[in-house]
């Protein structure tokens, strides 16, 4: 294993709409030395520096890749450039954490993945779902056995993407879908390699023409690696009527977790006696995940419980992610500094990360042939 250098780390975040939740975090955490922010909207980058107290601010990722005042830059920009932003970023000798999706092609993960090798530098895509309060918990049981032997694993993410920015308009559903794949394949630390998934639905001309996506949802079916245990995961972006929720359930035989409503608790079911000569009862708890400071330093413990806003009208502006994103916020940017510092691979590093992206790009794939089973490229 790495020793762990004294170094601190001078880190770009890059993006506030949505990044500046993580900005005071950085602030806050004790292997930083300090945080410089940037974003394309003057008036956002001064009206945030001005309340946080964020002296270095930049108008352009250029200038923060040609400067060597940082060690690592925090990609939260639009997804269609994810793939380019982040090969510029490691090639330019920096370390580099970056918003789901890694990317939307297979070319830009295969091109991600060399860059993170070429450069020596880490790569984190910093995927929410594996952090979540939530997921902790049901990462807890299956490393303690409590599921018995887990049989089927289900996840989705419902969201309706009307007037968001332009480029969702029309996108693929599993083209951002690591939020329903990631707890899946990272609870059993399997990657899927091969599809069959269907599209459903009816989508409005217009919402068809940016990227010749005619389904508003999208269900696959994976196979995963060394494995009997197959998933299925279901994406809605468009035109269907739901609360936003990204949820997982986990069938065991001994224990199955459901997770279904945002803002509502697990759902625990356990194998009760057996009931005459047909079939078991099953018990069910609701549990109230709970969040876990003892896996952070003392600084970010405030981060996992407390919420200030920035535009009361735009919660993607949240600034102190208790809440948001169900507290995952402070445990991906613990992760990706410490990985810097003990000069170690992130655990979403590019392989991993390209291996859970690249399982909904085929599995868009397959809806486009009519379910055909689509093979999974491995980037190992």
């Amino acid at each position: 294993m790495s020793t762990t250098t004294n170094k601190k780390v001078r880190i770009a975040l890059v993006g506030l709409r949505f990044g500046g939740a993580f900005a005071p975090i950085y602030h806050a955490h004790p292997d930083v030395e300090y945080v410089g922010i940037c974003d394309t909207d003057e008036e956002l980058l001064h009206q945030y520096g001005d309340k946080y107290g964020f002296e270095r601010r930049h108008t352009s990722l250029e200038d923060i890749l040609h400067s060597d005042d940082y060690d690592a830059v925090h990609l939260v920009s639009p997804i269609p450039l994810h793939g380019k932003q982040s090969v510029e970023v490691l090639r330019s000798g920096k370390h580099c954490a970056c918003t789901v999706p890694m990317a939307t092609s297979l070319e830009d993960l295969h091109a991600i993945v060399a860059a993170e090798k070429e450069s020596n530098r880490n790569y984190m895509m910093m995927e929410t779902a594996v952090y979540t309060y939530q997921f902790l918990y049901a990462q807890e049981m299956y490393r303690k056995g409590e599921f018995g032997r887990v049989q089927f694993l289900r996840g989705a993410h419902y969201q309706d993407m009307v007037n968001w920015p332009p480029y969702w308009k029309g996108l693929p559903p599993m083209h951002y879908a690591t939020h329903a794949i990631s707890p899946l394949l990272a609870l059993l630390g399997k990657r899927a390699t091969k599809v069959n998934c269907i599209g459903s639905g009816v989508m409005e001309d217009e919402l068809v023409k940016q990227y010749g996506n005619p389904y508003p949802i999208e269900t696959a079916i994976f196979q995963l690696e060394e494995s009997p245990v197959s998933a299925e995961v279901t994406r809605t972006l468009f035109q269907t009527t739901r609360p936003y929720m990204e949820s997982f359930n986990i069938y065991g035989e001994e224990a199955t977790l459901e997770w279904h409503m945002e803002d509502e608790p697990l759902s625990l079911f356990k194998t009760a006696e057996l009931q005459g000569e047909r079939g078991r009862k099953s018990d069910v708890t609701k549990i109230k995940a709970p969040s876990r400071p003892d896996l952070l330093p003392e600084e970010l413990a405030y981060h996992i419980t407390h919420q200030a806003v920035l535009d009361e009208n735009n919660p993607h502006q949240s600034v102190l992610q208790g809440n948001g994103h169900h507290g995952s916020h402070p445990h991906l940017v613990h992760e990706f500094l410490r990985s810097i510092v003990e000069e170690r691979k992130p655990y979403i590093d590019a392989v991993t990360a390209a291996n859970w992206t690249a399982a909904g790009i085929c599995a868009h794939e397959s809806a486009m042939q009519d379910g055909k089973a689509v093979v999974i490229p491995s980037f190992e």
